[in-house]
Parts: C-alpha cells; sequence; structure tokens
C-alpha cells in the first residue's frame, strides 16, 4: 500500500517561495477576497503572524501544498480557497469560511500553532482571525469579525484586518440563514489575489 500522503506548513525562511517567503520575512501584504457577494480587501499582519499570514497567503496562491478531502492527494499549485464557501455566518458577530469541505470540520490536511505575541486584541470590526478546535489546531478556516469579540483575545490569531469592503461583510453576515448559521444560498469565494502594495 501507498504511504499516507502528508503535508505540513512551510515555515523555512530559506526554503519558502514568492509570497510565503515575504510573509515569513515579515513584509507587509494585503489579500483582495473576491466573493458572489462583493469584494473585501485585507490588510495582512506579517510581523506579528508570520506562520498564518504564509498559510493564509500560500493556500490562496497555490504555494502551499494541502490534501484534498474529496481525493487525499497532495494538491500544489492549486489554490485551496477557490470556490470555497463561507459556511457559518452570524449577524453582529462574524463571518466563518476557508474549510475545503465546506462543513466546518475540514482541514488542509495539517495543523499549526498560534501566534499571540502581538498581543492584538479584538478591539474594532473587521478583525481577521483564524478558527480552530483549540489551542494549536489552526489549519485553513478563517474568520471576519462584524463586532468586537473581546472574550476571543488570545483564543484567537489575528493575521489581518479590513481595509476596503467591510460592507461586503456585513452583507455576508445578513444573508438568510438556517438553524446551523449556515447561509441558505451559497456565499462562495471565488478567488483571492495576494499583492505586495496596497490594492
Amino acid at each position: 500500500p501507498a504511504a499516507p500522503r502528508t503535508v505540513s506548513l512551510q515555515t523555512d525562511v530559506a526554503a519558502a517561495k514568492g509570497f510565503q517567503k515575504k510573509a515569513l520575512e515579515g513584509q507587509d501584504l494585503w489579500a483582495t477576497m473576491e466573493t458572489n457577494q462583493g469584494t473585501i480587501v485585507l490588510k495582512l499582519f506579517s510581523k506579528d503572524a508570520p506562520k498564518t499570514v504564509a498559510n493564509f497567503v500560500g493556500l490562496a496562491s497555490g504555494e502551499q501544498p494541502w490534501i484534498s478531502p474529496k481525493t487525499g492527494e497532495r494538491v500544489e499549485g492549486i489554490p485551496l480557497y477557490d470556490g470555497v464557501i463561507f459556511h457559518r455566518v452570524i449577524p453582529g458577530f462574524m463571518i466563518q469560511g476557508g474549510d475545503p469541505t465546506g462543513t466546518g470540520r475540514g482541514d488542509p490536511g495539517y495543523r499549526f500553532g498560534d501566534e499571540f505575541k502581538s498581543m492584538r486584541g479584538f478591539d474594532k470590526p473587521g478583525i481577521l482571525a483564524m478558527a480552530n478546535a483549540g489551542p494549536e489546531t489552526n489549519g485553513s478556516q478563517f474568520f471576519i469579525t462584524t463586532s468586537t469579540p473581546t472574550n476571543l483575545n488570545g483564543r484567537h490569531t489575528i493575521f489581518g484586518e479590513v481595509v476596503k469592503g467591510y460592507e461586503v461583510v456585513e452583507k455576508i453576515g445578513d444573508v438568510p440563514r438556517n438553524r446551523q448559521d449556515r447561509p441558505d444560498a451559497d456565499v462562495v469565494i471565488q478567488h483571492v489575489t495576494i499583492s505586495d502594495a496596497q490594492p
């Protein structure tokens, strides 16, 4: 039988390439997230959370390998986030997406640790942070706040903020949803473009 396929987050700055390398070096990066509800532009906090930003930009660009939940195969050069939905939206709290299975239980085939040393908090709406299942369980799922849930400080790694298109975040948060907070009609991330200059 074939050996199980494994992937891990690229955190070696010497081996990293492209935007992952820039993230690990602490360079300013931006993400333009196109959705079927509009476009959200995020500034990414590479200096505060280099590994988390390297993960996000790698999964957005295709630089970071991941395991397809459908096939179990290693995927490289194809962005994980393309076509993925916001599977959980709660008005006046946050919108959550980035799960390749669209269920809230999926991951990219690896997990990585939290980055809290910056002491950033959820002190304003429009904060981009990692969803998790407890300490050191980050994968591909993230959320963007429409509130100030300070009780999450030190529990979810903050790695960016909305700089344009906050009204789109609120619009997504307000779409009709079911009892599990899943939108009735899919809210789709069409593509996330990473840039080292403010778009």
